[in-house]
C-alpha cells in the first residue's frame, strides 16, 4: 500500500477546460492519452473488436438463396434495387422498412442516452472505435504517452522520420481497409476484390476507396476529439436527453475534496482532507484531454477510461474504488448535501464517513432499479412496438404483387362492332429468387375478354404468363367490353394475379371506361 506522496504525479494539460473555454477557431493542441488498463478499458477492447469484425467480415459471408440470386448474405444491389440481408430482401417500394430501422435506431439512442448517458459515444461510434485503433498503432510504434510527448517536441532524426512515416502508412492502411470493406457491402465480394487488383473494377469503387481512405485517415488519425467536439451535434443535443437519474461519468468531489498530494501533512495542521491526491491520472487517459474532476462537459463521452485510471489509484493506496464513477445526478446532489451539511460548509469529507473510515449508510448508491422510470420504459415501449411492426410486416407481406396503370390518353376506343376497348400496363411483381408461372385473370366485368400484346392467343378472360425470378414483367393487354354490355359511363373491375403452385395471390382494382353516350 502506498502513500500519496508515493503515488506518480502527472502534469498533464487539459485541452478542453470547463473553466476556460478554447475559442472555436484556435489551433489545433495535441492530446498524446496515456494507456488505461481496467474493467472499462478491457469493455472497449470488447467492443472494438466485435464492431471492427462485424464490419470487414460481414461482405464476406455467404447465404444460399438458390441459383437465381445472389449468395452474399449482406448485399445492397444498387444496379438491380435490391437490398438482400440474409433471409430479408428489401425492394425499393419497401423502404419503410429501412425507414422504420433509422427511427428504431434514434428510439434506441435516445433511450441508451437517457439511461447511461453518451455511451453510444463512449464504445460504439465509429469515429470512437476507429481512433480506439489508431492509438493502438500508434503506441506501438512511438511507444506510450511520455515517450510520444518526448518524440514529438524532439528534433526530427532519421528514428523519428521512420516512426512517423511508419505510423501515417499504417494508418492509411486501415483507411483503405475500411474503404475497401465499405464497398464490397455493394457487390460480390470475392468478385469485386479481384477487379480491385486487377484494374477492370469500376471508376466509382476506387473513388469511393479513396474518398473513405482519406476521411478515416483524415477523421481517425489528424483530428480525434475535434470531431466530437466540433463536428458532432450529438453532444449539443445529449443534454436534453439526460435528467437526473441518467447515469453519467462523475467525479465525486464529495468525497475526493479538498484533493491534495500532502495528506498527512494537511491532516497534521487540522485541516479536512479528501481520497484525490491530484494525481492527473484522470487527465492523462483522457481522449478528449478534458479534467472530468470540472464537472459535466459536452466534449466527454463517458469512455471510462478516467474511473480505471482513478480505481488503480485508490488500488495503490488501499482506499475504496468510486472516487470517480458512474453515478446519478440525484445521488450526487444528496451525497454533496450531506458532505456540505446541508449547504452550510463547504465539503467536508468527514461528513459522509463513519468514525472507522466507511461510509455513512446516509450515503446513497446507484441501483440499477433507479435507471428503469417511466421515460425508459416509454422509449422501451416505442423501441419494440416498431420493431413487432417491422417483424410483423416483414412476415406477412405478400412475395407477389400486381399494379395496374391505365392507358391515358385515349381513355378508351369504340371498336368497329360497336365494343369499347380500354389499355392497360400491368406490372406483375415476382418477389422470390424462382421463376414463376402466374395466371392473369380479368374478374368482375361481365362479358369482358382480354388480350395480350406479343401473346398469340385468342382473346379470353385468363391468361398464363412466365415470370423470371425476382423481377418484374410488364404487359400491355386490352380490356374489350361489348356494347350491350356497357351500362355505365365507368365500371370496376380487378385483375387477379395468381400461382397456382404456391397459392399466392393478388388483386387490383381498376376502372373500365366508356363514353356517355353508351349508356
Amino acid at each position: 500500500m502506498l502513500d500519496n506522496t508515493q503515488i506518480e504525479r502527472i502534469e498533464p494539460t487539459t485541452v478542453n477546460s470547463a473553466k476556460v473555454r478554447q475559442p472555436m477557431y484556435a489551433a489545433r493542441r495535441k492530446i498524446f492519452p496515456k494507456r488505461a488498463s481496467g474493467s472499462f478499458r478491457r469493455f472497449k477492447w470488447i467492443v472494438m473488436a466485435i464492431t471492427l469484425g462485424i464490419y470487414y467480415l460481414t461482405p464476406w459471408l455467404r447465404w444460399d438463396r438458390g441459383p437465381f440470386a445472389p449468395d452474399q448474405a449482406v448485399l445492397l444491389d444498387v444496379a438491380n434495387r435490391r437490398f438482400y440481408f440474409f433471409f430479408v430482401e428489401i425492394w425499393p417500394q419497401e423502404f419503410y422498412y429501412v425507414a422504420g430501422l433509422l427511427v428504431m435506431a434514434g428510439v434506441g439512442l435516445f433511450l441508451i442516452t437517457s439511461t447511461v448517458g453518451r455511451a453510444w459515444c463512449g464504445y460504439t461510434c465509429p469515429q470512437t472505435v476507429w481512433v480506439d485503433l489508431f492509438l493502438v498503432v500508434e503506441r506501438a510504434i512511438e511507444g506510450d504517452r511520455n515517450a510520444r510527448i518526448k518524440l514529438d517536441a524532439g528534433p526530427w532524426t532519421t528514428r523519428k522520420l521512420v516512426l512517423r512515416a511508419s505510423k501515417h502508412v499504417t494508418w492509411l492502411v486501415i483507411g483503405a481497409a475500411t474503404g475497401g470493406a465499405w464497398i464490397f457491402y455493394f457487390a460480390d465480394a470475392p468478385t469485386l476484390l479481384g477487379e480491385l487488383f486487377t484494374g477492370t473494377a469500376a471508376p466509382v469503387a476506387y473513388i469511393t476507396v479513396a474518398v473513405l481512405t482519406a476521411t478515416t485517415y483524415t477523421f481517425g488519425g489528424l483530428m480525434r476529439e475535434q470531431v466530437c467536439t466540433y463536428m458532432c451535434p450529438w453532444p449539443r443535443i445529449q443534454a436534453a436527453m439526460l435528467d437526473e437519474s441518467s447515469l453519467t461519468v462523475t467525479y465525486n468531489d464529495w468525497r475526493g475534496e479538498p484533493r491534495t498530494p500532502h495528506a498527512k501533512k494537511v491532516l497534521a495542521a487540522g485541516h479536512p482532507v479528501g481520497d484525490c491526491v491530484d494525481c492527473n491520472a484522470c487527465v492523462a487517459v483522457c481522449p478528449m484531454g478534458i479534467d472530468i474532476r470540472d464537472g459535466q462537459q459536452l466534449e466527454c463521452i463517458t469512455c471510462a477510461l478516467c474511473i480505471d485510471a482513478c480505481d488503480g489509484v485508490m488500488d495503490k493506496l488501499g482506499k475504496a474504488r468510486g472516487l470517480i464513477s458512474y453515478a446519478t445526478l440525484s445521488d450526487y446532489n444528496a451525497n454533496m448535501i450531506l458532505a456540505t451539511a446541508g449547504g452550510a460548509s463547504s465539503v467536508d469529507p468527514s461528513l459522509v464517513r463513519t468514525d472507522d473510515g466507511l461510509f455513512s449508510d446516509r450515503v446513497a448508491h446507484f441501483q440499477v432499479r433507479k435507471i428503469f422510470r417511466p421515460r425508459t420504459y416509454v422509449y422501451m415501449a416505442t423501441w419494440s412496438l416498431i420493431g413487432l411492426g417491422l417483424l410483423f410486416s416483414l412476415l406477412t407481406r405478400d412475395g407477389l404483387e400486381i399494379n395496374v396503370l391505365h392507358d391515358r390518353n385515349p381513355q378508351f376506343v369504340t371498336l368497329s362492332d360497336g365494343s369499347i376497348r380500354n389499355g392497360y400496363t400491368v406490372k406483375l411483381l415476382n418477389m422470390i429468387p424462382e421463376p414463376r408461372t402466374l395466371v392473369v385473370t380479368v374478374g368482375g366485368l361481365a362479358g369482358a375478354e382480354m388480350s395480350i400484346v406479343g401473346v398469340d392467343l385468342p382473346a379470353d378472360r385468363s391468361f398464363a404468363v412466365q415470370v423470371e425470378p425476382d423481377r418484374l414483367k410488364m404487359l400491355k393487354v386490352f380490356v374489350r367490353l361489348p356494347a350491350d354490355r356497357i351500362n355505365r359511363q365507368a365500371q370496376t373491375f380487378t385483375f387477379r394475379v395468381e400461382d397456382k403452385v404456391s397459392f399466392e395471390s393478388n388483386e387490383y382494382t381498376a376502372t373500365f371506361n366508356a363514353p356517355e353516350t353508351a349508356r
